[in-house]
């Protein structure tokens, strides 16, 4: 179908085009995203009551023949392990005699498997308990903090037959409590819509909470709740998600399916990865992890050897919409920036540059080159307005002043076209809501940009975003 542009005079109203560069994940409203042919799913709003997550819940049954086949290959290594722990004679010793563990008998192969199980009863012994070193950390996690992580559950309003307002039972998700005072950390996907919430706590207490803050860009949000008077809640610690390597173990705990305070394990399976919600919004820098995260872990933490919390557990990437190893966390050190300002203001504070905007796309490069003009690049945003007096104004940023329409959009031509915001590369609103993200109200920042064939730089004192699109 050809592409209809062409100019329209007069115009009172100006309609950016948003068009992103990269296929946005779709939201469906119950709790999942997808990107384009892949499948990425927040994993929270879950409920083992829900029929169609029940579906999901596969029991793996084993044949005769597999089960043969496992109890003889545990039967072989508890021989084994008999073996390097006395209970067996090994070699010329009589049944009964121990071998000590500190000295093993000499052998002649060091590949043999006499050392092997010699090795593991060491690893066991050093342990104690009859568990390896790995499996103590599990646990004194486990039992340190696992009260620390509560089951979030929900009441949405749903619309009866007689056309009515009436409660209806929401999705699950988890949260970790970071403040003695009763404040809990979960996502905004977990109590978004929600009209009632409620903190199930370990010791089996179900309260009302309020949700204080949201932030959907980053899918974070606070809830509190108000502990009885004599209960003293065990906090979550932060951790630090900058000095993160791949390969390094991590543990979530949450409430997959609504099966209250599951551990998993797993590693960090990769960094800084750029997950896109919607055509505004990218979540920078999100950690990879292999363990294991299901519907209902939306919200929990993902914490560190030491127990310390290193992301918050957001969504995975699934065909089917259960675990395939590929979860993904927002990183703790975002949480720990923006929190401060969920709880004093309920919103996350940023700064703005005061202008509306269009992605180049095909069709607009086309025509602004079939006027005449010069187009020194094809990825960047036009300015198609910035309002007067604003700070874009202010500082020199020009805005179009040929209205065009493109199908049901209307928007200017002819203005600047922005192509990095402190110092990263602007080629989509997206990544302009990006390079602001860490900007407050107030921060100077360096915006770079094409006037005809010129590339130029000025400063922006930013201003606030939410004022800003509020008096719009």
């Amino acid at each position: 179908m050809p592409v209809r542009v062409f100019s329209l005079y007069p115009l009172p109203i100006i309609v950016p085009v948003v068009r992103s560069a990269v296929n946005p994940i779709k939201d469906y409203g119950d709790g999942r995203w997808r990107f384009a042919a892949r499948h990425v799913y927040s994993c929270g709003r879950a409920s083992i009551e829900d029929e169609r997550l029940r579906r999901r819940i596969h029991v793996r049954l084993y044949s005769r023949r597999q089960l043969i086949v496992s109890v003889v290959a545990s039967a072989a290594v508890g021989i084994l392990v008999a073996i390097g722990i006395g209970i067996l004679p090994v070699g010329g010793r009589g049944a009964g005699t121990v071998v000590d563990a500190e000295s093993p008998a000499p052998v002649s192969s060091p590949a043999s498997g006499s050392v092997a199980a010699v090795e593991a009863t060491q690893v066991l012994s050093e342990a104690g308990g009859g568990y390896t070193q790995d499996e103590r950390e599990n646990i004194e996690v486990y039992e340190r903090l696992n009260s620390g992580v509560v089951n979030v559950t929900t009441e949405v309003v749903a619309i009866n037959w007689f056309l009515e307002p009436v409660p209806k039972e929401g999705g699950s998700g988890s949260g970790s409590i970071i403040d003695r005072r009763g404040y809990v950390l979960t996502n905004d996907h977990v109590v978004k819509d929600a009209y009632k919430v409620f903190v199930n706590l370990a010791s089996g207490e179900r309260l009302e909470g309020k949700v204080i803050g949201s932030d959907s860009e980053n899918d974070l949000a606070v809830i509190k709740f108000d502990p009885p008077k004599d209960m003293t809640l065990t906090v979550v610690p932060y951790g630090d998600s900058s000095n993160l390597k791949v390969g390094q173990k991590v543990l979530a705990i949450g409430n997959p399916f609504g099966l209250e305070r599951t551990l998993t394990t797993g590693i960090v399976s990769g960094l800084g990865r750029p997950v896109q919600q919607d055509s505004k919004t990218i979540i920078r820098d999100m950690i990879q992890t292999d363990a294991s995260i299901n519907p209902g872990n939306s919200g929990g933490p993902l914490l560190n050897s030491r127990g310390e919390i290193i992301g918050v557990n957001t969504m995975i990437y699934s065909p089917s919409g259960g675990s395939v190893g590929v979860g993904f966390a927002v990183p703790v050190n975002t949480a720990k920036r923006i929190v401060p300002d969920l709880i004093k203001f309920g919103m996350v504070k940023r700064g703005w540059i005061d202008a509306e905007y269009v992605q180049l796309f095909p069709a607009l490069i086309e025509y602004m080159k079939d006027k005449g003009g010069s187009l020194p690049v094809d990825k960047g945003l036009l300015v198609s307005t910035a309002r007067k007096g604003g700070n874009a104004d202010r500082s020199g940023v020009r805005g179009g002043t040929t209205p065009v329409r493109y199908y049901q959009s209307v928007f200017n031509v002819g203005g600047d076209i922005i192509v990095s915001v402190d110092g990263m590369t602007v080629g989509s609103l997206a990544d302009l809501y990006s390079s602001l993200e860490d900007n407050k109200p107030g921060d100077t920042v360096k915006v770079e940009f094409y006037r005809g064939t010129k590339r130029m730089g000025i400063d922006v004192v930013l201003s606030d975003r939410a004022e800003y699109l509020g008096g719009k």
